[in-house]
């Protein structure tokens, strides 16, 4: 975009959710392995943790250099929804709401179930509504907010259509067949 100048602001708070033992596994063998409803559970439910990493586990962040400054108890070995919320709103209240006070818009890019988490705060999701609730890859998600960050609106950026079918895409993602 020829804006260089722009502040890029990184976190470890705003990483994907841990899949723990799970990790950079492909999804269809999982669910074949698992079962359908397992993976969606894992992958979409509040508060269901896939298997966690031993902490030595060569996949395990605590291996990687770029988490050396993290301690052992915010290295996560598994996620579920809940630990991801209470992982990224702090990032949340403290950098990007914050950052409205100097800004007018503020440009997040985040993994799909951290940003789920941040969509189930703001707007105040249930635990089932959240399940079904699916980000598509790539496309915007703009929130509108009144003078007090209350958020008013909330869309995607793009045909309604084509947005449809890209979050069934993401649901489908976890399936067998």
């Amino acid at each position: 975009m020829d804006m260089d100048w722009l502040p890029v602001y990184k976190s470890w708070r705003l990483n994907e959710k841990s899949y723990g033992q799970l990790q950079g596994l492909d999804k269809k063998m999982t669910a074949e392995k698992y079962g359908d409803e397992q993976v969606r559970l894992w992958r979409r439910a509040f508060d269901v943790r896939p298997p966690a990493l031993d902490m030595n586990d060569p996949k395990s962040p605590r291996m990687d250099p770029r988490y050396a400054e993290l301690t052992d108890e915010q290295i996560p070995l598994t996620e579920a929804l809940c630990d991801t919320i209470e992982r990224v709103m702090p990032y949340y209240e403290n950098n990007i709401m914050k950052a409205f006070e100097t800004h007018d818009q503020v440009l997040v890019v985040a993994h799909g179930n951290s940003l789920r988490g941040v969509v189930k705060v703001l707007k105040g999701m249930s635990n089932d509504e959240i399940i079904a609730f699916n980000i598509p890859t790539g496309i915007p998600y703009v929130f509108e907010f009144d003078d007090n960050m209350k958020l008013q609106k909330d869309f995607f950026l793009g045909d309604p259509e084509k947005v449809a079918a890209l979050m069934a895409a993401v649901a489908n993602q976890g399936k067998a067949k």
